[in-house]
């Protein structure tokens, strides 16, 4: 399977480039990567990413921070969504270039951007520095341009000199075996909600079954079907977490075609029940009076 990689043009005719949409699920860019660095903020929506040499499950309101020439994309989950059946987000693109220019241009960002430049991973940023990012870039929604570019410069201190942050994606190199596995990322990320078989897979990958378990037992420490299921469950948490959809929808809509099995391996995996952990999630959003803190 050919990776349908996507590279975004350079800006030409603004600093940067901004863009805030309130879209349907699906509309979002494919896999993709470019030359420039990203800042991406959703909004609304929940779902699975692939960035570098990563794939995990996301929730609304996070945070990304993206350098130069790592593949990435976004892939929303359907019934996640505003009250309007759209998801949200928010993403800055902007070149080194331009970080080089603030530097000889303006001594005083030249020691943030300098240490802004050293980072070679994606992050997400967390806590007391996450909120004030949300903030500061849902602002620009409402800016004009210098008003942009003043709360950019803003943005670019903020993130330039955080210490809590969370790997979320590593550079992927040009050894093919990796180039391989993210290929098969890919095509876990578009199809993992229904039934996928081994030949599936593995003819996807362009291998022999037997080689094909191998690879992937090798390069992950699991075998496929673990990975695929681990997968699925996280994936489901995080419909539990978001969604009002029963148990048994989000069963069906995670992957799982038997409810009983997918109860089992829940369990199993997480330790309770799926019921069990929505109820434990809702608690966290909204603490009873006797565990609030005052």
């Amino acid at each position: 399977m050919k990776q349908n990689l996507k590279y975004y043009p350079k800006a030409r005719t603004k600093t940067f480039h901004f863009d805030h949409v309130h879209i349907q699920w699906n509309q979002q860019v494919p896999l993709h990567q470019q030359e420039t660095w990203e800042l991406s903020y959703i909004i609304t929506g929940s779902g699975a990413r692939i960035i570098g040499d990563v794939v995990e499950n996301f929730s609304k309101g996070e945070v990304i921070l993206i350098p130069p020439n790592i593949p990435h994309c976004w892939s929303f989950d359907e019934s996640v969504h505003d009250s309007e059946g759209k998801i949200e987000n928010i993403t800055i693109v902007f070149e080194n270039a331009f970080l080089e220019s603030c530097k000889n241009l303006f001594p005083e960002l030249f020691p943030a951007i300098s240490e802004l430049q050293t980072n070679e991973n994606a992050i997400s940023f967390k806590n007391e520095l996450l909120g004030r990012i949300q903030v500061l870039m849902t602002s620009m929604i409402h800016q004009n341009g210098i008003e942009r570019l003043s709360s950019f410069i803003k943005l670019l201190e903020v993130i330039s000199y955080c210490k809590e942050m969370l790997v979320v994606g590593r550079p992927v190199t040009e050894n093919k075996k990796e180039k391989k596995l993210q290929e098969v990322y890919l095509f876990i990320l578009s199809n993992f909600q229904r039934n996928i078989s081994l030949e599936e897979i593995s003819k996807s990958a362009g291998m022999q079954k037997s080689s094909f378990c191998v690879f992937f037992k090798k390069m992950t420490g699991k075998s496929f079907f673990t990975y695929l299921t681990e997968f699925r469950i996280e994936s489901s948490c995080q419909m539990l977490s978001k969604t009002k959809l029963s148990v048994a929808e989000i069963c069906i809509a995670s992957g799982f075609s038997d409810i009983p099995y997918y109860n089992r391996v829940f369990k199993r995996v997480k330790n309770m029940t799926p019921t069990q952990f929505r109820k434990k999630s809702s608690e966290k959003v909204f603490p009873s009076p006797d565990r609030a803190i005052v």
